[in-house]
Formats: C-alpha cells, sequence, structure tokens
C-alpha cells in the first residue's frame, strides 16, 4: 500500500470512528474510489482499529482510571459488592457497559459474516448513510433530556450498537441518537457510547490479531502501517473532542445533511 493511501485510510478511519457518519461506509466508500487494486490487509485494519483505540483510550484516561480503580476495589472486596454498588457510580456504569455489550457479541460471532456479505458494497453503504442521516436528525425534535443510564436504555443502546454492524450505518450515531430518544442526558449518553466501544473494538481487535500473526508483517509495511496509525490516533482524539463538544452545544443532528450528501453522491457516483 502507498503512504498516501494508508495516511487517507487512516484519517478516514480516524475521523468516521467516532463523529456519527460511519466509519465502515467511509472506508468501503474510500477503498471503491482508490480503485479494487488497493491491498488493504488484516494487519493495515488491526492497526488502524489500534490508532483509534488509543486515542478514544487517551481522551477517557481519567475515567478508566476510575473505573479500574473501583473495579480493584470490588475485587479485593468482594463481600462488600453489594454497598460499593449502590455508593460507586463507577461500579454501575461497569455493570452497563458490560449488559451494553451483550447484543454487539452475539450479532458480531454469529451474523458478520453474513451481513458483510450481503452489504458491503458501495450502492448498499450508500442507502445506509442516507438511513443514517435520517436517524441523527431526528434527535432535534427531542428537547428535554431528564433521564440517566440505566439498565434499561443500556441494554438498548447496546441493540442500537449492534445495529450498526451494517457497513454505513454509524455506531455512535445510533447508540447516541437512541440514548437521546429515551431522554439521557446528552453528555451522558456521548460518554457511555465511547467506553463501552472499547471493549468492543478490543475484542475485535484479538480476532483480527490471531490472523495478523499468521500472515506475519512483511518489513516493507512497517513505514505504511505506522503513517496509519498515526492518522487515526490523532485525527480520532480531535474527532472525539469536536464532536462532545458539539453534542453539548447543539446536538448532533447537523450530521444528517453530511451523511445524506455522501450517500446521494454515492448513489449516484456507483449506481
Amino acid at each position: 500500500m502507498e503512504l498516501i493511501d494508508s495516511f487517507i485510510l487512516g484519517l478516514i478511519q480516524g475521523l468516521t470512528e467516532f463523529l456519527p457518519i460511519s466509519s465502515s461506509g467511509h472506508l468501503v466508500l474510500g477503498e471503491a474510489l482508490l480503485g479494487d487494486s488497493l491491498d488493504k490487509s488484516i494487519t493495515f485494519e488491526v492497526v488502524v482499529h489500534f490508532g483509534t483505540l488509543c486515542s478514544i483510550v487517551i481522551y477517557y484516561r481519567k475515567k478508566l482510571a476510575d473505573i479500574l480503580t473501583s473495579l480493584w476495589q470490588l475485587v479485593k472486596s468482594p463481600s462488600q459488592a453489594k454497598e460499593q454498588y449502590v455508593n460507586d457510580d463507577n461500579v454501575k456504569l461497569s455493570a452497563f457497559i458490560l449488559l451494553s455489550m451483550i447484543p454487539a457479541v452475539i450479532v458480531g460471532l454469529t451474523l458478520k459474516d453474513q451481513i458483510e456479505n450481503i452489504f458491503l458494497n458501495p450502492v448498499m453503504v450508500s442507502f445506509m448513510l442516507l438511513l443514517t442521516g435520517t436517524i441523527l436528525y431526528i434527535t432535534r425534535f427531542r428537547m428535554d433530556f431528564p433521564n440517566k443510564i440505566g439498565y434499561g436504555n443500556a441494554i438498548g443502546i447496546g441493540l442500537a450498537q449492534a445495529f450498526a454492524i451494517l457497513p454505513g450505518i454509524s455506531r455512535s450515531g445510533s447508540t447516541i441518537s437512541l440514548g437521546l430518544y429515551l431522554g439521557v442526558k446528552r453528555e451522558e449518553v456521548a460518554n457511555f457510547s465511547f467506553l463501552m466501544v472499547i471493549p468492543v473494538i478490543a475484542g475485535a481487535m484479538l480476532f483480527e490479531v490471531k490472523d495478523m500473526i499468521e500472515l506475519g508483517i512483511p518489513f516493507n509495511d512497517v513505514l505504511g502501517l505506522l503513517v496509519g496509525f498515526l492518522a487515526a490516533f490523532i485525527s480520532g482524539y480531535f474527532a472525539l473532542k469536536y464532536l462532545i463538544i458539539m453534542l453539548q452545544n447543539k446536538g448532533i443532528h447537523p450530521f444528517a445533511w453530511y451523511c445524506w450528501a455522501v450517500g446521494l453522491i454515492g448513489l449516484y457516483y456507483f449506481w
């Protein structure tokens, strides 16, 4: 893979992993535009996903440290688990994250290959981007957000995350949008959406790492992989930071116009 291709695909991955515009959809369209001969290996996929994983871990480093500290206290004193659950919001959050992962794990282990075989083409991705735009736009009609994350909306947001296995459906867009529909506070649902994806990305990477180890890493590809990693890491960090700020001030419905535009252009170009 050429360095410019590595940079472009890493940049696309970083920007679209967290902005509600579908990273998988943009990668499909980006690869189609760059040409069918583009050699994007499983190793490159692992590296750019690791870049976005690092960006979210760095952004939430303080919150993650608090969660790990609370969980360590839980491990050290299991007899006080009930009391700690009642008094420690980090333990509750961990339980909600674990619950939200269940739908994505089930779908990922059973239907991922079948879904990608059906939907992994530019035309279908363009239709899914139009749907993502509609999902985002409807959030503008929700004006009050009185609720907090609980068991019910955690599993609902988890179902939205599983739905986003469809290329062109934004994971952050669908999970945040559902949280807003349910009346969860904007910042809280955004933070939950991004924290809950950490174990999902990490788990998906573990499956890919196995294939990567079997294939090996050619020495000539190291520089391209580094470029892809840095592009995904840096762009992902700032995309995440920008989205949190925008969500607090305006919401996420303005991204609907972008999704609609890209979806329509995709249909025109690839149909």
